[in-house]
């Protein structure tokens, strides 16, 4: 008997969509599992469901970290799983929501983040940029999206340093975030019936494209300029090496054109939700609907009946 769901799956694929429309017809709450938008005024640039989207559903660890702020794994799994029990304990069937696998991973498993987020042709491209462009080339990469991993390791320690650079690049998170995290109980409360929600690659690459040129319209360049100027935020902070903040953040300090940027967050998120497939199909044992080619609706109907 399933007493959870989990709807995972790439960047603008419409778990929201699901998640609300679930939530309602099952009367319960939803549990956030992004790692950007557990932060407060990150709006725009992560897709945060409106108050008006969320339809008076209850949402969870949703805007809740200062941008300043670091936030771990652990962390989150701290804070997720008492609210999680506690829907269970009052006889609802909470609904976790998110495209962080880590995240949601975290809650039902004894992982080890080091047997996990590899990628063969990853690694390879690594260790030939190495070859081509020194060892120095390929730490400064990590250095640039976790300082406190590179500081940790020598830069000719070329096996950790892309160790560190792959595990970023395939779960969001910074490996310095993930020490002492997966200590789960074995006795693990959480049943979980896992949906994963995908489309066809054209579909999903053309509503990531729309989705940044409406995020662009929205406003996004002034929400990375109000976070830059009220918090005093640089590429260094982990809430600023999103997928969109850091493109808007290099345009604002004039080392790329507004054009350049979009370009770039439009072919980094793709690159992204890519990843993020390749990983729900060899991390998570889950039912996969293609809104390509089934609406919402009923995709929601066909959970009920496996939940029943």
């Amino acid at each position: 008997m399933f007493n959870c769901v989990m709807i995972l799956g790439p960047t603008a694929s419409g778990k929201t969509e699901v998640s609300i429309k679930l939530a309602k017809k099952l009367n319960t709450e939803i549990v956030n599992a992004d790692c950007l938008q557990i932060y407060k005024h990150l709006n725009i640039g992560t897709a945060k469901a409106t108050l008006n989207e969320q339809d008076g559903i209850k949402h969870h660890l949703l805007d809740f970290v200062e941008p300043t702020s670091e936030f771990s794994v652990s962390e989150y799994k701290s804070l997720a799983m008492p609210i999680i029990t506690n829907l269970i304990n009052n006889n609802k069937i909470p609904i976790i929501v998110g495209g962080t696998g880590f995240y949601a991973q975290s809650l039902i498993t004894n992982l080890e983040y080091g047997n996990s987020f590899k990628d063969e042709n990853l690694r390879k491209k690594l260790n030939n940029l190495a070859t081509e462009k020194g060892n120095l080339f390929v730490y400064e990469m990590l250095k640039n999206i976790d300082e406190e991993s590179a500081k940790k390791i020598h830069p000719n320690d070329v096996k950790r340093v892309i160790r560190a650079i792959e595990i970023f690049q395939l779960s969001g998170v910074k490996k310095s975030q993930l020490n002492n995290t997966m200590q789960t109980n074995t006795q693990n409360p959480l049943k979980p019936l896992i949906i994963v929600i995908n489309r066809n690659r054209d579909e999903l690459y053309n509503r990531i494209n729309l989705r940044v040129d409406l995020m662009i319209k929205n406003g996004l360049i002034d929400e990375v300029k109000n976070l830059q100027t009220t918090y005093n935020l640089t590429i260094n902070n982990q809430s600023m090496q999103g997928i969109g903040y850091k493109e808007i953040l290099e345009y604002l300090n004039n080392k790329l054109s507004l054009e350049e940027a979009i370009d770039k967050i439009k072919t980094s998120t793709r690159h992204y939700a890519k990843r993020q497939i390749t990983w729900f199909k060899n991390q998570v044992d889950g039912i996969w609907f293609n809104l390509s080619d089934i609406n919402v609706d009923e995709v929601v109907n066909k959970i009920i009946s496996l939940l029943k």
